[in-house]
């Protein structure tokens, strides 16, 4: 029982930095251009005629 004293701070202190760093995510634009890189497989730039 000794280890959940340790051990359910550490999960909420994680958890709070993952949902900081999504948010942190979400601010600077990192999901503006969801579509961009699934069309950009589609495109044939690189094939020479």
């Amino acid at each position: 029982m000794n280890v959940l004293v340790y051990m359910v701070p550490l999960a909420i202190g994680l958890g709070l930095t993952g949902l900081f760093a999504f948010l942190w995510a979400l601010r600077s634009g990192q999901y503006n251009d969801v579509d961009g890189a699934a069309l950009r497989v589609l495109s044939d730039d690189d094939i020479e005629k």
